[in-house]
C-alpha cells in the first residue's frame, strides 16, 4: 500500500509540473511520515548518499564542460569536423553527430552538449537549407549521446548505486555511443532524403584541413587525456575530472586565450548552479530509494518481476520497456536511484552482466532525453533553435525509432558493450 501511495504521489507531482527534485523530496517526506520514520533521518540519509568520493566527479565534469565551452573548443571542433566531412552528401548531418560525440567526451551531459553546440550547429544547418525543426531534432538527439559516451555523469551515478567499476562503464559505453551516433545519422539522412533546398558545402583544401586540425588539436586531446589516464591507471575517474578542469583552464587561458579573469566568476557560478541541480536530484532520489529498500517495496517489486516466469529475452524486453517509459518522465539520475535497487536482483537472477545492464539502461535514458513530455534535450534544443516543441516533435520520430533499433542491438549483443572492458582489464 505504501509503495502505491509513494509512486502515485510522486507521479502526480510530476504531472503537475513540480520540478522532479522537489517531487522526489516531497514524496520521500510523505513516505517517511507514513512509514513512521523520524524526519530527522532525512538529512542523514541525504548526507550518506551524496557524501561519496565517486560522486565528486559530477561537479568537476560539469565544470570541465563549461570551461571547454568558454574556451572556444566547441567552435574549433565544429570547424575541424566541417572541413573533413562537411562537403560530403549529408556532411553537415555527420558534423553534428561527430562533434556531439567529441563534446560528450568532455562534458558527460546530454543537455550541456546541446546547449554548447546547438547555438552554432542549428543555425548552420538552417543556412545550408536543412529544415530547422529537423536540425533541432538532430541536435537534440545527438546531444543525448552525451550520457553514453564516456565520461558520463549517468555512469558515475549508476556506479555509485550498484558498486560497479566506473572505468568499466566508461569503456563499455564507447562502442554503444558510436552505434547510437550512426543510427542518428541514418535517421537524419532518411528525414532529409527528399529535401531539395539543401546546399552542398564546398570541399576544403588540404591547407584548410591542416589549419583546422591544429586549431582543434588541444580540444581533441581532452578525451585522450581523460580516458587514457583512467585506462592507463594514472588516475581514478574522479581524479580525471579534476585533471580535465585544470587542462581546460590551461587551454582556455594560455593557449586559446578566450577565458579572461573577468569570466571566471560567471563560469564558476554557472557550473555551481548546474552541479547543484544534479546533486539536489540525487539527494531527493536517494531518500526515495532508501524508502523503497527499507520498507521492502523494492524487494516486493523484484519478486513480482521474477514471478512472471519469463525467459531472459523477454525479461530484457520488459526491462527496456520499463526504462523507456521512465525516460519519458524522469532524468537518468532520478530513474537510476528509483529503479536500479528494484532491478539488481532481477539482473542477478538472469545472470545479466551489471556493466552491460548499466550501459543499455543508460541508452534507454538517452532516448528518454528526446521523448515527450519531459525530454529535456528537446526543450533545450527548441529554446536555442527558436522552434516550437510541437514542430520538433513532428520530426523526432525517426530518431526515436533509430535509437530503439540501436538499443535492441546493444541489449541483445552484449559483446558490443563488454569487448572493451574485457580487453582493457
Amino acid at each position: 500500500m505504501l509503495g502505491i501511495l509513494l509512486f502515485t504521489f510522486f507521479f502526480a507531482l510530476v504531472f503537475l509540473n513540480v520540478p522532479i527534485a522537489v517531487s522526489l523530496g516531497l514524496s520521500s517526506l510523505m513516505g517517511l511520515y507514513m512509514a513512521d520514520f523520524s524526519f530527522l533521518m532525512f538529512p542523514s540519509i541525504i548526507y550518506t548518499a551524496i557524501g561519496k568520493f565517486a560522486l565528486l566527479a559530477i561537479p568537476f565534469f560539469i565544470l570541465a564542460g563549461i570551461i571547454m565551452e568558454y574556451a572556444g573548443i566547441s567552435q574549433r571542433l565544429i570547424r575541424f569536423a566541417s572541413v573533413c566531412v562537411g562537403h560530403m552528401q549529408g556532411g553537415l548531418i555527420s558534423v553534428v553527430v561527430i562533434v556531439s560525440c567529441f563534446f560528450a567526451a568532455i562534458s558527460g551531459s546530454g543537455p550541456a552538449t546541446v546547449a554548447a553546440l546547438g547555438s552554432i550547429l542549428i543555425p548552420a544547418m538552417s543556412d545550408a537549407g536543412y529544415d530547422k525543426a529537423m536540425g533541432t531534432a538532430l541536435m537534440s538527439a545527438s546531444g543525448a549521446i552525451g550520457i553514453v559516451i564516456p565520461p558520463s555523469i549517468a555512469f558515475v551515478v549508476y556506479a555509485s548505486i550498484s558498486d560497479v567499476s566506473v572505468g568499466a562503464l566508461f569503456s563499455g559505453g564507447i562502442i554503444p555511443g558510436i552505434l547510437l551516433g550512426l543510427a542518428y545519422i541514418a535517421a537524419a539522412m532518411y528525414s532529409a532524403r527528399n529535401d531539395t533546398n539543401i546546399v552542398q558545402q564546398p570541399k576544403a583544401s588540404a591547407a584548410e584541413k591542416w589549419q583546422a586540425f591544429k586549431d582543434a588539436s588541444w580540444g581533441l586531446m581532452t578525451p585522450v587525456i581523460i580516458l587514457g589516464g583512467i585506462y592507463g591507471g594514472v588516475f581514478t575517474p574522479t581524479e580525471a575530472a579534476g585533471v580535465a578542469v585544470v587542462y581546460g583552464l590551461f587551454v582556455g587561458v594560455f593557449i586559446y586565450r578566450e577565458i579572461k579573469i573577468k569570466n571566471l566568476w560567471r563560469l564558476l557560478v554557472e557550473a555551481a548552479i548546474s552541479s547543484g541541480v544534479v546533486m539536489f536530484i540525487i539527494a531527493g532520489a536517494s531518500v526515495f530509494a532508501w524508502l523503497l529498500s527499507t520498507t521492502h517495496i523494492a524487494g516486493d517489486i523484484s519478486s513480482l518481476l521474477l514471478g512472471f516466469g519469463v525467459n531472459k529475452t523477454l525479461m530484457l524486453l520488459i526491462i527496456n520497456l520499463i526504462f523507456l517509459i521512465a525516460g519519458c518522465f524522469l532524468d537518468a539520475n532520478s530513474a537510476f536511484y528509483i529503479l536500479i535497487p528494484i532491478m539488481m536482483p532481477v539482473v542477478s537472477a538472469f545472470h545479466i552482466d551489471p556493466v552491460h545492464f548499466g550501459v543499455f539502461v543508460t541508452v534507454n535514458m538517452a532516448i528518454g532525453l528526446i521523448t515527450p513530455p519531459v525530454g529535456i534535450n528537446l526543450y533545450v534544443g527548441c529554446n536555442i533553435g527558436q522552434v516550437s516543441v510541437m514542430d520538433v516533435c513532428k520530426k523526432i520520430g525517426p530518431f526515436v525509432i533509430a535509437g530503439i533499433a540501436a538499443l535492441l542491438l546493444i541489449t541483445f549483443v552484449p559483446w558490443l558493450t563488454l569487448f572493451l572492458p574485457q580487453y582493457l582489464r
